[in-house]
């Protein structure tokens, strides 16, 4: 499937959600997922598209910078990250954690898994990318798993 496959169903929606893993592979250049992750980034950056995660996922990138007490890494996160403009950062308000908790009792769901899936549910994305299969279980969203499109 490869990138054809990611670009097939990127067509097929305007507004997505991003699971932490794809800036994880995106911003360490993981020589496994950056040619998917790169594409992402690039389609983001396109007239009519969107994307949305959860405030959750700075928590989660931010941990290795402040582990290391490596500002310049920190600095470099924040910068590249701000740098899109269809992209939302969503914090988990009590909108988001009902459906959270919606989603964990259905699916069986981690709390920050379902707080990522919910986010992406409450921001009206149609498809979520993660690497994660575990979110193939939602069913308000069409997922995509990185690591089946290799």
């Amino acid at each position: 499937m490869g990138l054809a496959g990611l670009a097939a169903f990127l067509r097929q929606h305007r507004r997505i959600g991003l699971d932490t893993s794809v800036f994880i592979y995106q911003l360490e250049a993981n020589e496994r997922y950056v040619a998917l992750t790169h594409y992402i980034f690039e389609w983001l950056e396109g007239s009519g598209h969107a994307a949305i995660t959860s405030t959750i996922t700075m928590t989660e990138l931010l941990l290795q910078p402040y582990r290391l007490q490596n500002r310049q890494l920190l600095d470099e996160y924040y910068g590249l990250l701000s740098r899109y403009t269809h992209l939302d950062w969503i914090p988990p308000d009590l909108k988001v954690a009902d459906i959270a908790a919606q989603l964990r009792a259905r699916y069986k769901l981690k709390t920050p898994d379902a707080v990522q899936a919910a986010t992406a549910v409450y921001g009206r994305a149609t498809a979520f990318i993660t690497n994660d299969a575990v979110f193939k279980r939602v069913a308000e969203l069409q997922v995509v798993v990185l690591e089946e499109l290799i």
